[in-house]
């Protein structure tokens, strides 16, 4: 896809949100079901069914799914949906790339062992590498704005509000 493509698939869609601000607030869902014999929660993600469970590391089989491997995959998508639709707005071109993402875990936190252990990621990593030609200013142009309006990037940054919530099956 080429800049003006994308800017004529989106330029309407801003038109919307400009003047009609309620259109651009969406809810976002995800579902998932417990496993009656097993440590797992099946999600349907749209495409396919993911099985997660607990990581080798807190008495997993390694047979489902990691959560926390989960969340750094929506991140890498993201980031690189972002990368790549700035990129393309922005001229540069890029020939091949890839991007990682990795987080540093104590599992001792999430296992009660250790108080001063937190639970969850200490540090997340999100590393591009890219094949281009664009200059360095291009490139921390590129990175700035894909930080910018990565989505799960800015949330995991910056921490929604959060609620959670016990509902009886009715």
């Amino acid at each position: 896809m080429h800049a003006a493509e994308l800017r004529s698939i989106q330029a309407p869609i801003k038109d919307r949100y400009k003047t009609e601000p309620e259109a651009a607030r969406l809810t976002l869902r995800a579902r998932g079901s417990l496993d009656a014999q097993n440590i797992a929660c099946t999600v349907e993600t749209g495409r396919a069914t993911a099985v997660a469970g607990l990581h080798t590391a807190t008495g997993g089989t390694g047979l489902e799914l990691c959560s926390g491997e989960m969340l750094l995959e929506a991140l890498v998508a993201c980031a690189g949906v972002t990368l790549k639709a700035v990129a393309t707005a922005l001229e540069i071109p890029l020939t091949a790339g890839t991007v990682s993402a990795e987080g540093d875990l104590d599992f001792r936190g999430t296992l009660g062992v250790a108080k001063d252990a937190p639970v969850g990621f200490a540090q997340i990593r999100v590393i591009f590498e890219l094949e281009t030609d664009a200059p360095k200013d291009k490139l921390d142009q590129l990175l700035k704005l894909t930080e910018r309006y990565c989505v799960v990037y800015q949330t995991i940054r910056n921490g929604p509000t959060m609620a959670i919530e016990i509902r009886r099956c009715t």
